[in-house]
């Protein structure tokens, strides 16, 4: 069974940092296979797409609000994306989720209806 398992969240004052981890087990054939994204949803609000990165890393998206402030990167040896998330804001509270879609493709997408598996997610709060 394909499972997505998010970490690294917590409390941290604005301005400061956090790195996320995601590690996925169970996947037919290789993670290198899969794009991966990361979503967040903060509350009474809709699911946003944060950053994705294709299969090989060399490609990467993100949403205007943390440009120039997280980076995604991946792992495949060891089956993990990260996401250092740095001067962070409080707007940027929410649970924080990984996710995962088979695809070779050169690119990668923002929207989650393109993503197939999803892990529990991991809150993120940032007091100001």
């Amino acid at each position: 069974e394909e499972t997505l398992v998010e970490s690294g969240g917590g409390l941290v004052q604005a301005g400061g940092s956090l790195r996320l981890s995601c590690t996925a087990s169970g996947f037919v054939g290789d993670v290198d296979d899969y794009a991966m994204g990361w979503f967040r949803q903060a509350p009474g609000k809709e699911r946003e797409g944060v950053s994705c990165i294709n299969w090989s890393g060399a490609s990467t998206h993100y949403a205007e609000s943390v440009k120039d402030r997280f980076t995604i990167s991946r792992d495949n040896v060891n089956n993990t994306l990260y996401l250092q998330m740095t001067s962070l804001k409080p707007e940027d509270t929410a649970i924080y989720y990984c996710a995962a879609t088979p695809s070779n493709g050169v690119s990668c997408s923002l929207d989650g209806v393109d993503f197939d598996y999803w892990g529990q997610g991991t809150q993120v709060t940032v007091s100001s």
